[in-house]
């Protein structure tokens, strides 16, 4: 079906909803890229009124991607719930974005219709909103996870401890570690990228976070961002596995070059499951997703790059995750070129991600070819602050030392903790009162001396026994 909107003398048409999303989306330099964008910022606008009057219930009739050749197509029709849609099917974009504004629209309304929402039903509408409406309704959506703490919580907000190191050196990684947890970061994940994929490597990393919690009785959880068959060799040779992560995509040719599968997936999360490692909870994975993924595949199908991302969130809410991030500027200027198009395209990914039902974070980041600088990432972390993210990435010196980017320290989630009255999960924050950690003061020097002083031994046993 061909879509329409003639401004002044000028009629412009759209071939199928495909070209329609693609042309009404926020100018961004994967687009650009792709050869899909809209050609001028008039087209934009015919593009997203035109859009605005598009059916929800269009998107049922009328796929992206063929149903027959993409996996990921076929998971949203098949799961999609018509009853949960019935509240909106007679909506269209532009009615469904007045709708999810009003007052009337709170997180109780929104829990009963997420399954009835597509990713391209919320790619749509957020096309049509500014920033600050991203912000409002992802605002008004909780979304609640449980391992071994509670993550997501109204008033609270969590982060990643991400003690990376370039060779894998346990001594390093334990510093790193130890530096972030007496800064009260590590209550989403402790979670490491390891510079090496190596089975040998993985598992001593998940041994070293295990020790360290268990030596400690941290409540939170670890992780070691491995590919998911390595993750699942190690749980089945009895490694100490809490989550199970992977990057994803939302196409089935997206990954493929990630060398994965639904089925594969749906594997993972059933072995990682049958460990029952989680005291409170059975939200056993972690998965990220980013704005380029697919383009940078070839495995975009000519479907806009914040569109195919919100198609990425179908795999992810499929196996009820602990957490979801964005890694919004990790793959660099190509893609989103700007601190300006980073910081759009978060607050897009936020907002679709929570709309779904899902545990959104974003690694506030940036490469260091991109023209973006801390100062862009002070206001978009104020900003997803501001929207409720679930949680955010807790690097030394907001500077990751093995992936080459720039990220958030365990300073920003203080200052965000700080200004905005935000706690840590409530497991987390009740062990960081224990230790006389003040998880609240970006600089809390006295506290953390006294601590270290206290637990030195402890400290330094630790270290030096690894």
């Amino acid at each position: 079906m061909s879509y329409s909107f003639k401004v002044r003398n000028i009629n412009y048409r759209f071939a199928d909803l495909k070209t329609l999303l693609a042309k009404a989306s926020p100018y961004r330099t994967g687009d650009v890229l792709a050869g899909i964008c809209a050609d001028s910022y008039e087209e934009r606008v015919a593009a997203q009124t035109a859009l605005a009057d598009v059916p929800l219930k269009a998107f049922l009739n009328e796929t992206i991607i063929p149903y027959e050749s993409d996996e990921i197509t076929r998971l949203i029709i098949d799961s999609h719930d018509v009853i949960a849609f019935n509240a909106i099917n007679s909506l269209t974009v532009g009615e469904f974005r007045d709708w999810l504004l009003s007052d009337e629209v709170d997180n109780a309304v929104l829990k009963s219709i997420e399954a009835g929402i597509t990713p391209e039903m919320a790619a749509a509408v957020s096309k049509l909103m500014r920033n600050q409406d991203l912000i409002a309704v992802a605002k008004k959506c909780e979304v609640i996870t449980r391992f071994r703490n509670t993550i997501g919580l109204k008033g609270h907000f969590s982060t990643r401890l991400q003690p990376n190191h370039p060779t894998d050196d346990l001594k390093g990684v334990a510093a790193s570690m130890i530096d972030g947890l007496l800064y009260g970061s590590g209550d989403a994940v402790i979670g490491i990228n390891p510079a090496t994929d190596s089975p040998a490597v993985v598992l001593n990393l998940l041994k070293l976070i295990d020790t360290v919690r268990e030596q400690f009785e941290i409540p939170t959880q670890s992780c070691v961002l491995s590919h998911i068959t390595t993750t699942l060799q190690l749980i089945n040779s009895g490694a100490p596995v809490d989550l199970c992560f992977q990057s994803i995509g939302g196409t089935e040719l997206c990954n493929s070059s990630f060398g994965i599968n639904l089925a594969l997936i749906e594997e993972a999360y059933q072995a990682t499951l049958s460990l029952n490692r989680g005291t409170i909870g059975k939200n056993v994975m972690y998965f990220e997703t980013g704005q380029g993924s697919e383009l940078s595949a070839n495995a975009h199908h000519g479907v806009d790059q914040q569109t195919v991302e919100a198609r990425a969130y179908a795999v992810a809410r499929r196996y009820k995750p602990l957490l979801v991030n964005s890694v919004v500027g990790f793959i660099g200027p190509e893609y989103l070129y700007d601190g300006k198009q980073i910081i759009r395209a978060a607050l897009e990914d936020h907002f679709c991600g929570k709309l779904l039902g899902l545990p959104m974070g974003v690694d506030i980041c940036y490469t260091n070819h991109a023209e973006a600088d801390q100062d862009d990432m002070d206001n978009l972390l104020t900003l997803l602050g501001v929207a409720g993210c679930n949680f955010i990435m807790g690097i030394p010196g907001s500077d990751d030392i093995m992936l080459n980017y720039q990220s958030t320290s365990f300073h920003d989630a203080l200052y965000l903790r700080k200004v905005l009255g935000y706690r840590p999960a409530p497991e987390f924050e009740q062990w960081l009162i224990k230790q006389g950690i003040n998880y609240t003061n970006s600089t809390n020097y006295s506290e953390l001396h006294e601590f270290i002083g206290a637990n030195s031994e402890r400290l330094l046993a630790l270290i030096s026994g690894i």
